[in-house]
């Protein structure tokens, strides 16, 4: 990162001080726990998708990064279609069975809804 970001100092107040630093205030991202200490829970959901049935798995801990390696493992094993976002996996169809199979063998608590 550049130390001359004026985009990150939008609504700063600034300083006649040569020596002044600012902070920028860096959100740190949760480390993922391991796969033992995870509870995930799998559900089934149709609200606000036009009727379309999808599989949503919550309760992930975790980095973005492994949460989209998680989703993808999913969606591929499943042959299916998903996202990740908002700390949830959407993956497309009513493949909650399958789904549960897959986590519990890498090793995931898995809870069924």
């Amino acid at each position: 990162m550049k130390d001359n970001d004026w985009k990150e100092r939008l609504g700063t107040v600034y300083s006649t001080n040569p020596d002044f630093k600012y902070e920028t205030g860096g959100e740190t991202e949760a480390t993922t726990l391991p796969t033992a200490k995870q509870s995930l829970r799998i559900a089934l959901d149709k609200r606000n998708r036009g009727g379309k049935t999808v599989t949503l798995i919550t309760g992930f801990r975790g980095t973005d990064g492994d949460l989209a390696a998680l989703a993808k493992l999913l969606k591929v094993k499943c042959g299916v279609g998903g996202a990740a976002k908002d700390g949830e996996i959407i993956v497309q169809g009513d493949v909650k069975q399958k789904v549960a199979a897959i986590l519990s063998k890498e090793g995931y608590k898995v809870k069924t809804i």
